[in-house]
């Protein structure tokens, strides 16, 4: 890495802790009732303290200590064998740590979004360094493992086929989404769900969070080349495309069906392009991206009422509709969108639209199946030990008052 790469990257690494402090915790804080919005505050500044340890002690190592193609091993736990320093021009492994850091941060913190409002705070933090250890870093391996610093032509597996993804529509946004239909069918729904249900309470908050998340994602896609290059402002546009297509589709889809546009339809469309272009931002152009927005406008909020109307599932904030079918939908979609005539980068010499979209959907399946049992065996195990799910009278008081003890507003 050059001085610019290493200057770029740590400041891509502070906007993607941004995402999750405090941009995701005042997105979902918002969505939330005010007896529990305390509760979502502290569950995301909790998992990002735990999971950073965690992440130093074997994160790193299972995700990019080795070069094997399903496990890094734990040769580089608490970062033994990383350089403090490095030479400019070196890989600089420490910042890379450091950069992969905040991601594993991020991915269990999205999933918490399902269970907001009756999980247990113990089970939640517990959960959230288990899975990372045990789920998030082991397909951040096969994805993004294996030979990235090294060099080595063993890749792992699931990049070793050939499976295009720069910034996570698989490794985050897919194992999030469907972890938490997972925990959501464990954890059951809210009482007097969907009847007794409320409104968010603070509807700006989802607005300022969603707003930082929108800035925050630059550092996501555009620092996951690691490297301050044409390909990281490429990656920024095509984000804030993508972004600002979904947003107009998902008001103007909202506006056709309810006849009013609202404030956290607009935020939320906006994180269903982000989610839907994280995988695709390396091969795609303008164009591609603009129809990936456009079609996360309406695909991800149709999948919203799929999930809760159609399958009975309480995922309180959309996680699976919004990051798990916008990831999925961006990995399929680059597909046919990455092609130079649409001003793509092109997939490779060679490489048709159906040779990848098999390759594509080989990965989102080995993924989505290690997600699933990986996450029910985890969180069957944690609800025995901690168990998962508040008890009524306290989810009635609120998670505020019964959890830690305050509350966020003075309603004397």
């Amino acid at each position: 890495m050059s001085s610019a790469d290493i200057g770029w990257i740590m400041t891509a690494t502070a906007l993607v802790l941004f995402m999750t402090l405090p941009g995701l915790a005042l997105f979902y804080g918002g969505l939330v009732r005010a007896k529990n919005f305390l509760n979502v505050l502290m569950q995301c500044f909790a998992i990002a303290a735990a999971v950073s340890v965690a992440w130093i002690v074997a994160g790193y190592s299972i995700a990019f200590g080795g070069d094997g193609q399903f496990w890094g091993g734990l040769s580089k736990m608490f970062l033994n064998g990383v350089p403090l320093l490095d030479e400019i021009g070196g890989d600089n492994e420490l910042l890379v740590a450091l950069f992969q850091m905040t991601f594993a941060i991020i991915t269990p913190a999205l999933i918490i979004g399902a269970t907001v409002e009756r999980a247990k705070l113990g089970f939640i933090v517990a959960f959230s360094v288990v899975w990372m250890l045990l789920v998030y870093a082991p397909v951040a391996h096969m994805v993004w493992g294996g030979g990235l610093l090294s060099g080595d032509s063993m890749l792992g597996w699931v990049a070793g086929i050939g499976v295009q993804d720069l910034a996570g529509g698989i490794v985050v946004h897919e194992t999030a989404g469907i972890a938490a239909l997972v925990l959501v069918a464990m954890l059951g729904s809210r009482a007097g769900y969907p009847k007794a249900v409320k409104p968010p309470h603070q509807p700006a908050l989802v607005m300022i969070g969603a707003a930082m998340l929108w800035v925050g994602w630059f550092g996501f896609n555009g620092g996951s080349d690691l490297s301050a290059s044409s390909e990281g402002v490429s990656a920024i546009l095509v984000t804030h495309i993508s972004a600002a297509a979904a947003c107009c589709t998902w008001v103007l889809w909202e506006q056709f069906k309810g006849g009013k546009a609202s404030l956290v339809g607009i935020a939320t469309g906006m994180v269903a392009g982000l989610a839907s272009i994280t995988p695709a931002s390396g091969v795609v152009g303008p164009i591609g991206a603009l129809i990936i927005g456009a079609v996360a406008g309406v695909l991800c909020q149709e999948m919203i009422g799929v999930v809760k109307s159609r399958f009975n599932l309480d995922d309180s904030l959309d996680v699976f509709a919004v990051h798990g079918v916008g990831g999925i939908w961006g990995t399929i979609a680059l597909c046919f969108l990455a092609s130079e005539g649409l001003g793509g980068a092109g997939l490779g010499d060679g490489i048709s639209a159906m040779d990848q979209l098999i390759v594509q959907l080989t990965g989102l399946a080995v993924v989505g199946v290690f997600t699933v049992v990986g996450t029910f065996v985890i969180a069957f195990v944690l609800k025995m030990i901690f168990g998962m799910r508040a008890d009524e009278a306290d989810v009635a008081e609120g998670l505020d008052i019964s959890s830690q003890g305050e509350s966020a507003y003075d309603l004397s």
